[in-house]
């Protein structure tokens, strides 16, 4: 009986199983993520900075490495990008206003009115967030986009061309901020 009480009391001081986590921007991110039953290795991370204020830490987690955007699109699978709040507070139409600009840069001119509708509804799901906020986007493989805010699922985005335009934001060829672009695919010595 006494191995027995040992080996309990070993097994509750360990505490439960955590997964291993990268620091970025005062953030820990886990290492790796699993969507739709898929495991997806950590890709890159980097922080979110505007005037030189951190605003958020972000990680891209893919099925295989990706070192270029094309990559990334090309990969199939789901994919998540995670964003980790560290600003004390943003304010919901700061955020809209940086989705509008995103979308707005990185998407053809011709192509926004088909994206239109659905960029709204992404953008009515942002209320202000503060520090330790989490969004996380799922990019399904069936080619929809499933928006988690704060623990809560506010919805899913259908369309290929949706995922690629949201990603783009990051990743395309005017993205928000260049540093994080080359964090998230793995090209900054921290990822």
């Amino acid at each position: 009986m006494p191995a027995i009480r040992n080996c309990l009391l070993a097994l509750l001081l360990l505490g439960p199983a955590v997964a291993p986590a990268v620091e970025v921007g005062g953030a820990n991110l886990p290492d790796s993520a699993t969507v739709e039953r898929t495991p997806l290795p950590l890709n890159g991370v980097g922080v979110r900075s505007k005037f030189f204020v951190k605003v958020y830490a972000a990680a891209l987690y893919l099925p295989a490495p990706a070192r270029e955007f094309d990559a990334v699109l090309a990969l199939r699978g789901p994919k998540r990008l995670l964003m980790h709040f560290v600003h004390d507070r943003v304010e919901r139409d700061k955020l809209v206003e940086a989705w509008r600009e995103g979308f707005a840069a990185n998407t053809a001119a011709a192509q926004l009115p088909a994206l239109q509708a659905r960029i709204d509804t992404f953008n009515g799901w942002f209320d202000t967030l503060v520090a330790g906020d989490e969004v996380v986007l799922d990019l399904l493989a069936d080619g929809s986009t499933r928006v988690t805010i704060r623990d809560q699922l506010r919805g899913t985005i259908p369309g290929v061309d949706f995922q690629r335009a949201l990603l783009a934001i990051w990743l395309g060829e005017h993205p928000a901020d260049a540093s994080l672009k080359r964090g998230l695919l793995g090209q900054d010595k921290r990822s």
